[in-house]
């Protein structure tokens, strides 16, 4: 077993099996893992979020649990990613399927540990999952960290939020009369997440979309790489003053104000 602190569980829901890793107690919260798969580093940030007091479902969606990261394997299940059906990775104004599968695990997280609602995490290829899993009631507290469908080689694919606009409508309705909030993380030199892209949901979303862009051009007090992608897995830097630890807190905040009883 890959991660000896989490219980591994399959998991059956609309027709369709998967792993999925649980562990810790109180609220329920979604961690959703990002190319290539459910390596370590999304694991640690799993038991963190467990450390706060919250029980953690990792479902793995792609890839190997507990493979570490590589070039051939990241390369590989992009190709993967990119011919399933389940993922929307070029297409504009479209869910990617698997987010039902995933409201549905949402749901039975939410039976099982009670609470408000749940949170959702996701990272690059599943990071706008959590908005598209907004339309269901139980999602509380969605964080898109750094949501990179669809990939943005055209201006509208830049702007697009990866969902269908009768889903962005539910979002925005929520928003308005159940003061929903959406927060989104990313760094502000990733390519893979334009900032069209943020600026698409502070307008759709207005006060309700919480973005925190993290500096990473040239020459930043930081020294963040301009590549920097993963803002809470293995581009965070776990120190006080370092901008990744202050997002990090800042998700962990968002869950506690949403999802503590």
């Amino acid at each position: 077993m890959p991660y000896p602190k989490f219980t591994e569980l399959q998991m059956e829901f609309l027709g369709e099996t998967r792993t999925v890793f649980k562990a810790g107690s109180g609220p329920a919260v979604v961690v959703m893992h990002e190319i290539p798969g459910l390596y370590p580093a999304v694991a640690d940030f799993g038991r963190k979020v467990v450390e706060q007091g919250f029980t953690v479902y990792m479902p793995s969606l792609l890839g190997t649990p507990g493979k570490e990261m590589s070039f051939p394997y990241v390369l590989g299940s992009l190709t993967r990613a990119c011919i399933m059906r389940e993922f929307t990775v070029w297409a504009r104004g479209k869910n990617s399927p698997i987010t039902d599968w995933l409201k549905a695990l949402a749901r039975h997280a939410h039976e099982e540990c009670g609470g408000p609602g749940v949170g959702a995490v996701g990272m690059c290829l599943t990071g706008g999952f959590a908005l598209a899993m907004a339309v269901d009631p139980c999602i509380m507290a969605p964080v898109l960290s750094q949501p990179s469908l669809p990939f943005g080689v055209l201006a509208s694919q830049k702007r697009d939020l990866g969902i269908d606009e009768e889903t962005l409508d539910t979002v925005k309705a929520r928003a308005e009369n159940e003061d929903l909030c959406v927060m989104g993380l990313r760094f502000s030199g990733d390519r893979m997440v334009p900032a069209e892209r943020f600026g698409s949901l502070r307008r759709e979303l207005g006060d309700n979309f919480i973005g925190i862009e993290i500096d990473s051009s040239r020459g930043n007090p930081h020294g963040i790489p301009s590549a920097a992608h993963s803002v809470l897995t293995k581009d965070l830097v776990a120190e006080e003053s370092h901008p990744t630890q202050q997002a990090f807190d800042a998700v962990m905040s968002f869950f506690h104000k949403r999802l503590d009883a």
